[in-house]
């Protein structure tokens, strides 16, 4: 961005702090809390910067459209709201208004998208087939899939996108393979203020967050998505074979790191002494009278077995319990003994 002030150029924003704050990036007056307005500006400065994304301005423009939906998606997250606000210097409470989020059915029902009448049937059908109310209602036909999205990103206060408008940072899908992205349905977006934005279709588990952690050494923030979006894109942005060697990597040094630890570790424990090697003289002092004494009770034995059934020794026997007991001899000593 040396070569324009894209703030300026292409947004309007008089020279100052570069980058500007979240608030006079959207055009918005400081501590703005209408989310609908927020998200109303972002959508019309996205669609005017996308004008710039070819050329030789396609650099700038991409690195302005992410901070456009860093800003947006702090400023619609309730929590990194606050957070961002009082680092602004506003007092604590001058937000959000603390009160209970709404539940899906109760932001579908407040904004007539669903009747209160509707609420008991919705909760029947999703009960009886195992569903969250989100998915139910869009499986009913009640509601389309975006508007069941912003009601359960209401509830868990969460902010919401549409994967569409974004273009995710190369250098972040790279810290993440497909695998990953696959098992827990989420893309990642961008690093934003010490935190991983993360697209999830629900409550992102606790895996996916340790997972995020020990791959980035950051901690994830999760903004919600529609299932079918996420899909797409990873299908888009991690076609086969195109990310998860960069990631592998990125993640080879530690996992080095950690197969030398256990080997080290290995090395250092005490070998299992295996049948011929690392014993002692001691040792093979002991297993050799040990491995005598078993064949010399073979041979005892196979004497005194055949004088119990025949009720006499006879040469034959005699010479059969030898060879027996040789037989143990010579096997203990290949095996154990050495």
């Amino acid at each position: 961005m040396s070569e324009i002030d894209v703030y300026k150029e292409w947004l309007g924003i008089p020279e100052g702090d570069r980058p500007p704050d979240h608030y006079t990036l959207l055009r918005l007056v400081t501590f703005e809390d209408d989310i609908e307005r927020i998200r109303a500006n972002y959508r019309k400065l996205n669609a005017h910067v996308r004008k710039y994304a070819t050329g030789k301005y396609l650099l700038q423009s991409q690195e302005l459209l992410n901070e456009l939906a860093k800003a947006m998606l702090c400023l619609t997250d309730p929590a990194a709201k606050e957070e961002y606000d009082v680092s602004m210097g506003r007092e604590t409470g001058g937000g959000a208004d603390g009160s209970k989020p709404a539940t899906v059915l109760e932001f579908l029902a407040a904004r007539q998208l669903i009747s209160r009448a509707q609420i008991r049937e919705v909760e029947q059908f999703a009960d009886a087939r195992g569903l969250s109310h989100r998915d139910a209602v869009v499986q009913m036909k009640l509601v389309e899939p975006l508007e069941a999205c912003q009601a359960l990103a209401s509830e868990l206060r969460r902010s919401w996108v549409e994967l569409e408008e974004m273009l995710p940072d190369d250098s972040v899908l790279d810290m993440i393979p497909r695998r990953v992205v696959k098992k827990h349905s989420c893309l990642p977006l961008f690093e934003d203020r010490g935190y991983l934005l993360v697209a999830c279709s629900d409550e992102p588990s606790l895996e996916l967050e340790e997972e995020i952690r020990l791959r980035c050494s950051m901690p994830m923030r999760a903004v919600l998505a529609l299932p079918r979006s996420i899909n797409q894109a990873i299908a888009k942005y991690y076609a086969p074979g195109q990310r998860d060697e960069s990631a592998a990597v990125t993640q080879e040094a530690p996992a080095a790191e950690s197969r030398s630890a256990q080997k080290s570790a290995a090395r250092a424990r005490p070998k299992a002494q295996g049948p011929a090697s690392a014993l002692t003289d001691e040792q093979k002092r002991e297993r050799f009278l040990i491995t005598l004494i078993v064949s010399c009770w073979s041979m005892i034995g196979t004497v005194a077995g055949s004088y119990f059934v025949t009720g006499q020794v006879s040469i034959t026997y005699a010479l059969l319990g030898v060879l027996i007991g040789g037989a143990m001899f010579g096997l203990l000593r290949a095996v154990w003994s050495r």
